[in-house]
């Protein structure tokens, strides 16, 4: 991971500068652009393993660039990290909804943003693992590996959060979980680190999405009142 590529996307040179010279000391291969339309470019030019991108950006904003590259079946796969000063819940909701794997708001401190993007590398890297270890739930497959999911033999797109959500719940069917545990999963390994992006209201967000990707498999996802969520046994 020493070597691990990022773009950085921000109209605000200083804030660029900041950026590239904090994860260069870190040994990060760091390249910077500040508008959307560069990104499109500089993705499809050559595929970073992470973007860090600002949402408000000149021309194509960040949502947009989100969405595009998530969209697209050569870069979905390549995590992005929201940097910006929109930290209002529905901003970060819609940042997460369309596929951001976090979301860091400003003003930030280096050091964090740094251990944000070893952390969701590091969590990118440990879905690469056994394609054949897969989580079969009556109708429902999963398979960790692949980042797939199908219900009832077709597949749902989910965005990253989601994926990491229904995992968790379906290693463990009956169990039940309060919605700190499931803030937990979905950040990974650093979900110490001073976060902002996930409430109790977002992980309510996350599961009614889930639950409509689903389709017929939605009702696994059981509320229970007081407590969390479970997906549930057969």
């Amino acid at each position: 991971m020493s070597q691990a590529s990022v773009l950085v996307v921000d109209d605000e040179q200083d804030i660029l500068e900041l950026v590239a010279y904090n994860l260069t000391k870190e040994a990060f291969a760091v390249t910077t652009v500040t508008t959307g339309e560069d990104a499109l470019r500089a993705v499809r030019s050559q595929l970073p393993d992470i973007v860090i991108l600002d949402l408000m950006l000149p021309g194509v904003d960040g949502l947009e660039v989100c969405r595009i590259l998530k969209g697209d079946e050569r870069t979905r796969g390549i995590p992005i990290v929201m940097l910006t000063a929109k930290g209002g819940e529905a901003d970060i909701v819609a940042g997460l909804e369309l596929g951001a794997a976090d979301y860091v708001t400003k003003p930030f401190s280096p050091r964090v943003l740094t251990a944000r993007v070893r952390a969701v590398l590091r969590r990118d890297k440990a879905g690469d693992g056994d394609e054949s270890a897969s989580i079969t739930v009556r109708n429902l497959v999963i398979h960790p590996g692949k980042h797939q999911v199908l219900v009832e033999g077709r597949p749902a797109e989910l965005t990253a959060t989601e994926f990491r959500i229904l995992v968790f719940l379906a290693r463990r069917p009956g169990w039940v979980f309060t919605r700190q545990q499931i803030v937990d999963a979905a950040q990974g390994e650093d979900s110490f680190l001073p976060d902002r992006f996930v409430t109790d209201r977002s992980v309510d967000v996350h599961i009614v999405s889930l639950r409509r990707k689903l389709a017929s498999c939605g009702s696994y996802i059981e509320t229970v009142r007081g407590v969390g969520y479970r997906l549930k046994e057969e």
